[in-house]
């Protein structure tokens, strides 16, 4: 099957470097929450920033 990107080489690096920012953010929240010794109930908002994330990675990666 051919792939057709819809997305031209400026939006992928958008989507690549959002997909980075909120990989930081993730991670300096993931390290502020263990330094804080929060309950797990806390650590469940960590998948909205991982979520983003990960959905700027595979758009970039996918061109879409």
């Amino acid at each position: 099957m051919n792939h057709v990107a819809n997305i031209d080489d400026r939006g992928r690096r958008r989507r690549l470097i959002g997909g980075v920012v909120w990989l930081g953010i993730a991670t300096v929240a993931t390290a502020v929450l263990s330094s804080l010794r929060a309950r797990d109930g806390w650590y469940a908002l960590l998948v909205v920033p991982f979520t983003l994330a990960a959905l700027g990675y595979f758009q970039a990666r996918e061109r879409t």
